[in-house]
């Protein structure tokens, strides 16, 4: 029988390079949910969330990432994903819609912009305008969608799997 040993904060594991994807979020209603989103980008490796909206990141959540990770605050998020996709980014909405692919099949590409909606109301049609791609999370009980930070750390888990080494 194999014997573990508790290892509590293993050192992070270094990326070979950057990684190239970027949390986009509409603006949230709870600093809670944003500062969940900068510790998840601290421990993928991101180095930056672009958060639409007024926000504070509560450093007793996001832990060391509060210092790790830059949060810039555009008042809008079309301007943004127009943006985006000018300087290479591939788009990504993360949502349920008509069209979208599950998140099992889908291939990221490197240089991705994930771009997640509020927490009622996900992402606009305006938004859904000027996407590449939409990606949903299979939901197999009551309630019908995933809290957004949960949804979005199973999308980022899935790119980091795709690109390992960053």
């Amino acid at each position: 029988m194999p014997r573990f040993e508790h290892i509590r904060h293993k050192p992070p594991w270094r990326l070979e390079q950057p990684r190239a994807l970027l949390i986009v979020s509409c603006s949230l209603r709870s600093n809670v949910n944003l500062s969940r989103l900068v510790r998840l980008a601290g421990c993928s490796g991101l180095a930056e969330v672009v958060h639409c909206g007024s926000g504070k990141v509560d450093r007793d959540i996001a832990r060391d990432a509060a210092d790790t990770v830059t949060v810039t605050s555009p008042r809008s998020l079309p301007p943004v994903v127009r943006k985006l996709r000018n300087r290479g980014y591939r788009c990504v909405g993360l949502e349920q819609t008509t069209g979208s692919d599950l998140l099992y099949d889908y291939r990221y590409h490197r240089r991705t912009a994930l771009i997640i909606g509020s927490e009622r109301e996900g992402l606009s049609q305006e938004i859904l305008d000027l996407l590449d791609d939409v990606v949903e999370i299979p939901v197999y009980g009551p309630p019908a969608s995933y809290n957004v930070v949960t949804a979005t750390t199973m999308a980022v888990y899935e790119y980091c799997r795709q690109f390992p080494r960053g």
